[in-house]
């Protein structure tokens, strides 16, 4: 019956407004619909609340916390965030000018969350959309014999965490102890090399399509066009690899066998995103719960001040998604 209800307008995810007088209120009709919120996200992977009495992060925890069955937890942390308390963070501390892709959330580890919430507490003045786009549409998408290449290889995560770019390793781990990091990277199946300046070098392939079993259907799931270095501005591609090297980038992206994936192939890839890709402008009170496996998400660029929290929620385990390739700590077959 909600998804009857909802305001689904070409390019725009659909949109339903609760009609709630206070947080109170909001979180009850979280709770009370709850399913029917599930069968909406099953079709669509997003939904937008609007218009919610939702102010503050304590606000935007108690909604969370109305609709969440379970809290899940960020880990490999690969973008800066700010914490506000109560496993509620900002969307990401990147520069408002900048582009973020569209990618499922901890796509790369072992366990990722199920469902993310996101809320906005400020309106942007312009942009800053968080756009969210359909992994089944982009698997549609894709030529046959490209899906059968990542059907068969997977996909590879390279990292290098250092202090100029990116997160160093402290961050990204949550520890100063190299035995704690590799304790966690051998549990994870999450290759790792200390190398002669200290830092840190990991790989590990994972599957770039696997199932939602909820709705039985297969989706695209991974960080491939996200970190890519064909993603970078040509400009700044050249300076990194002039500074860091092909081999000491931030993050790259290959097949899982190791083996690079083409500047055409990654360009083919983000077309398909973009294609599957719907967005809406925030609102002070919207909230917008997404399906993580079946719904990509980014953020466009904006001006002014924006205040866009989020949390996550449900884990689900990569072995329960009947991946195409099993994880690998470092390139299948080396």
């Amino acid at each position: 019956m909600l998804l009857a209800d909802c305001v689904v307008e070409p390019g725009s995810p659909p949109v339903l407004r609760p009609e709630q007088a206070d947080v109170g209120g909001a979180c009850e009709w979280l709770s009370a619909h709850r399913d029917d919120v599930r069968a909406v996200l099953d079709v669509h992977g997003a939904l937008v609340l609007a218009g919610l009495p939702v102010r503050s992060p304590e606000d935007f925890a108690a909604a969370r916390d109305a609709f969440f069955v379970s809290r899940a937890t960020y880990r490999e942390k690969a973008t800066p965030r700010s914490s506000f308390g109560n496993d509620v963070y900002s969307s990401t501390d990147f520069p408002a000018r900048q582009t973020i892709r569209a990618h499922n959330e901890n796509s790369y580890t072992l366990s990722f969350p199920g469902l993310l919430m996101f809320g906005c507490l400020t309106a942007p003045d312009d942009g800053g959309a968080t756009p969210v786009t359909d992994v089944r549409r982009v698997l549609r998408q894709l030529p046959e014999s490209l899906v059968s290449e990542f059907r068969q290889r997977g996909w590879a995560l390279v990292r290098n965490y250092t202090e100029e770019v990116g997160l160093p390793w402290e961050t990204a781990f949550g520890t100063e102890d190299k035995a704690e990091v590799a304790e966690y990277c051998a549990a994870n199946l999450v290759g790792l090399e200390w190398l002669a300046d200290g830092s840190l070098r990991t790989v590990q392939r994972r599957s770039a399509i696997i199932k939602n079993t909820r709705v039985g259907e297969e989706i695209w799931f991974n960080h491939l066009v996200f970190w890519s270095e064909w993603s970078l501005a040509a400009e700044v591609r050249e300076m990194m690899v002039d500074e860091f090297g092909s081999d000491g980038l931030p993050f790259n992206t290959r097949f899982g066998d190791g083996e690079p994936v083409s500047q055409a192939d990654i360009a083919l890839i983000d077309d398909a995103y973009r294609e599957a890709t719907v967005r809406r402008s925030w609102q002070p009170g919207d909230l917008m719960i997404v399906d993580n496996l079946l719904a990509a998400h980014g953020r466009e660029p904006f001006t002014g001040e924006r205040k866009v929290v989020v949390a996550m929620g449900e884990a689900v385990d990569l072995a329960d998604c009947q991946p195409t390739v099993q994880p690998l700590p470092g390139f299948a077959g080396r």
